[in-house]
């Protein structure tokens, strides 16, 4: 009975995350309407999803379930010292020389294995993933998956230019806080005028780029302002992504929304979404909670840090299997991903933004209890 009511449970999940992939490309292709190396990319990119999906939706029927999204730290370098920064605070990021990380070729592999999959979308993250050039060409040569890019903007140069105008999949996600005050007081004096420099270069070119916006307190209502989008679409942006500051120390805990500021930037953003075609918006885990709980441990995806280490999210940190040693396929199936997907960890309310993050605790001792198994 136990195991009828996952399969049920899975079915329904799958099917509401082949809608919202549909959604996000349909989305895509009305916000480039009028730029035509887009369009003409994401109607390749539509049907390449659809055969993703279907793939997707025979491993289902054989009783594995393949999440759509992928997240991977490609580097644990970082130049800039943000305020709040989740991944220095579990030290994923750092000032020192990265060592023994997945090498170039390996995430060439890790890729076209996800392709092969029905993976659709790999977010590249860090530390400053920018740094990773090599990693950057294997991602532009895997055009069946596009590959939205969080970086801080600081990197960018003629090379980059070149290979993004040349590998429309890539697709550059700058990190901003909102306004002039709000980004430099977190990202470093100087850096809004840099973004808005590169917003408007990105434009000039005709390159689809994001905004990604870390939202706390001190900023929801400056963020999700129409004032405030509306700058960014001047500008050229066309896909804004709210992600909920997650406190990673007690001194912290009074910057993650609440309930109340929650509410308030769903009703926003979805009064943005049913009022214009030109941008899309997404927010995590405000999207989550249509899908029945956090989407993380390979629910509709999970993490793959710079060291190989597959994890259920970049703010939970655990791990029990390396794909250096063993294929994504596989390392989708362990122990400590398969607890979470079966024992409701990943559903239930829960403070801030990660609901990992809030029950660390239970997930150590899944980790703890596995390893003794």
């Amino acid at each position: 009975m136990a195991k009828d009511i996952i399969q049920e449970q899975n079915s329904n999940l799958q099917n509401h995350i082949e809608s919202g992939v549909e959604k996000i490309v349909s989305d895509a292709l009305k916000a480039t309407l009028k730029d035509p190396k887009q369009s003409a990319f994401f109607l390749r990119f539509a049907a390449a999803t659809r055969k993703a999906s279907k793939r997707r939706q025979e491993l289902e029927e054989q009783g594995e379930h393949m999440p759509a999204f992928l997240i991977a730290s490609i580097t644990s370098y970082c130049n800039l010292h943000c305020a709040g920064c989740y991944a220095r605070s579990i030290h994923s990021a750092s000032d020192e020389e990265p060592v023994d990380q997945l090498s170039g070729e390996q995430w060439q592999s890790i890729f076209q294995q996800a392709d092969e999959l029905g993976v659709s979308f790999i977010m590249l993250a860090g530390g400053e993933p920018m740094l990773r050039k090599d990693v950057m060409e294997a991602a532009g040569n895997t055009p069946n998956i596009l590959f939205p890019i969080f970086t801080n903007g600081t990197y960018f140069n003629q090379r980059y230019i070149d290979l993004f105008d040349r590998c429309r999949n890539l697709v550059p996600v700058l990190s901003i806080e909102g306004g002039e005050a709000a980004t430099d007081n977190r990202r470093g004096k100087g850096m809004y005028e840099k973004l808005l420099k590169l917003m408007d270069g990105f434009k000039a070119r005709g390159q689809l780029y994001g905004a990604s916006i870390t939202v706390t307190r001190e900023n929801y209502q400056e963020v999700t302002s129409p004032e405030f989008l509306e700058v960014l679409v001047y500008r050229g942006c066309r896909l804004v992504i709210y992600v909920e500051f997650v406190p990673m120390n007690d001194g912290e805990a009074h910057l993650a929304p609440r309930e109340e500021e929650r509410a308030f930037i769903a009703q926003r953003i979805e009064t943005v979404r049913s009022g214009r075609e030109d941008v899309i918006l997404l927010s995590f885990p405000g999207d989550e909670l249509e899908m029945g709980g956090c989407m993380a441990g390979g629910r509709e995806f999970f993490h793959i840090n710079s060291h190989g280490g597959a994890e259920p999210c970049p703010f939970s940190p655990y791990s029990d299997v390396n794909v250096r040693d063993t294929s994504l396929r596989e390392a989708l199936s362990s122990p400590l991903f398969r607890a979470l997907r079966t024992e409701g960890l990943l559903e239930g309310e829960h403070d801030g933004g990660c609901v990992l993050y809030a029950k660390r605790e239970q997930v150590m001792q899944l980790l703890n209890r596995n390893s003794e198994d």
